[in-house]
């Protein structure tokens, strides 16, 4: 009869034994530890942040102003916006006063041409300002995008088309009221401040 105690058969002991029970990398076989690895990822997050920075520093910035609201009026803010969108640049258009109209949905699809202090119009200054005339100036639709086309391609342009916030109260308009993507609330200590940051700026 043996007198030797059995052994284990789970294999635990040689596992443990063949390969330490401590998950760590031992120390000099060459592999990094969890704090190395740690730190290193810390330090590529800082470079890549670094390089968003100086990424951004270099993009080109514009800020418009559009103040009027007449057909006319509407089409220049908007592709200027979104032709200098498509080159990169950061856009944005501060919308105030009559030029709220142009991001007013319902608004917007009867804006009038402006038939005062237009040279090319067909009539003398006298007689467009008389009541009505707006509404007769037309201009000949020959595949010129619509103002909801050209808001729709700003928005996905990522240009930024603000409203003001003081000429939303004053004129009685709701925030629902305009497109879908149409940034509110702003004031205009926010638009200066883009004008500020801003390598052109445009009255319009």
């Amino acid at each position: 009869m043996s007198s030797d105690t059995p052994t284990a058969t789970d294999g635990t002991a040689e596992t443990e034994a063949a390969t330490g029970s401590d998950t760590d990398s031992a120390p000099g076989d060459g592999s990094p530890s969890d704090a190395e690895l740690l730190a290193r990822i810390d330090e590529l997050e800082s470079k890549v942040a670094t390089l968003e920075t100086e990424v951004n520093e270099d993009q080109k910035k514009m800020t418009i102003v559009a103040t009027q609201g007449s057909f006319d009026m509407a089409y220049p803010p908007l592709i200027l916006a979104s032709t200098a969108a498509a080159f990169g640049w950061e856009v944005i258009v501060f919308h105030t006063f009559w030029g709220l109209d142009i991001l007013h949905e319902e608004n917007s699809r009867d804006l009038k041409l402006s038939a005062v202090g237009n040279p090319n119009m067909p009539m003398p200054n006298a007689l467009a300002a008389l009541p009505g005339m707006d509404a007769m100036a037309k201009i000949d639709e020959n595949g010129t995008a619509t103002i909801e086309e050209l808001i729709d391609l700003s928005l996905e342009s990522g240009v930024d088309l603000q409203a003001c916030q003081m000429t939303i109260e004053l004129m009685d308009y709701d925030e629902d009221d305009f497109y879908d993507g149409v940034t509110t609330g702003v004031g205009a200590a926010t638009a200066i401040q883009h004008m500020a940051e801003s390598d052109v700026q445009l009255l319009v």
